[in-house]
């Protein structure tokens, strides 16, 4: 893969999936679905990702492409691979509550070294450089001209007044149980992969997920977390994260600053 071109096409077609998604968003109504496995899908996923795989075989032509919306990708495999989740919070879109995303990553062996995440509705970009640092781009959002640029970083946390994040959607008794282990000095909610980003930003410490998620859901954020210095671990054993597992399913993770002094599962 070449970083630098892969860095200017996915950032392209965020933003342009961005402006599609968000002509959608901003319509009196849209259509929703319900999939196979009862979540929800709008014609904004299905155009955003039309879009997105497009592109992206076209810049990458004989790369293994997963995505979230084309079923038949999921039995895929590969040791390299991109992987797409078009609209990341398809429940914050329908309510209308602008935490939602667009993702697109590159998994090396296991690992998501390259990503991008756009927050349309909440005007935020973060994606890495060809050199794997990543950065917070500000509008005006051009698809062909990129804006100013500002290098993010994770923080370096105080483990007696914790910034926690976590799900706005999927927020539960066991996660509100980890939660109270560690000293927490505030705590964020927050839709979609922005949790990784407000970790990669500095602005939280830790996004502890006690529930169902699938590699696209999260392999655009663990990259730019990544790339700001953070880690995405194994909830039960603090092992990294790894892709490309068999159905494209994850287990309980952890997103972190390195520093956070982490609570065993149980």
């Amino acid at each position: 893969m070449d970083y630098a071109e892969f860095a200017t096409v996915s950032r392209r077609l965020a933003i342009e999936a961005g402006n599609r998604i968000m002509e959608i968003y901003n319509s009196e109504d849209f259509e929703v679905k319900v999939k196979s496995d009862e979540s929800p899908v709008t014609e904004a996923d299905e155009a955003a990702d039309a879009l997105i795989s497009a592109g992206l075989r076209a810049a990458f032509p004989g790369v293994t492409l997963v995505t979230e919306e084309q079923a038949a990708s999921h039995s895929e495999r590969a040791d390299s691979f991109l992987i797409v989740d078009p609209l990341d919070g398809t429940k914050e879109f329908i309510r209308r509550r602008g935490d939602f995303t667009v993702n697109i990553a590159w998994v090396e062996n296991g690992t998501p070294v390259r990503g991008v995440v756009y927050a349309p509705a909440r005007e935020r970009m973060f994606y890495t450089l060809a050199d794997g640092s990543t950065v917070e781009e500000t509008g005006p959002f051009d698809a062909e001209t990129r804006g100013e640029v500002t290098p993010i970083q994770v923080s370096a946390p105080d483990n007696d007044a914790l910034m926690v994040v976590a799900s706005k959607s999927h927020r539960d008794e066991a996660t509100d149980a980890y939660i109270a282990r560690y000293a927490v000095r505030d705590m964020k909610s927050a839709g979609s992969s922005l949790k990784f980003c407000l970790v990669a930003t500095g602005e939280a410490d830790l996004y502890p997920r006690l529930g169902r998620t699938m590699e696209w859901d999260t392999a655009a954020g663990h990259a730019v977390l990544a790339g700001a210095g953070g880690q995405v671990v194994r909830f039960d054993d603090h092992t990294p994260l790894a892709y490309g597992k068999e159905g494209y399913a994850n287990p309980f993770f952890i997103a972190l600053a390195p520093g956070v002094e982490l609570k065993p599962a149980s």
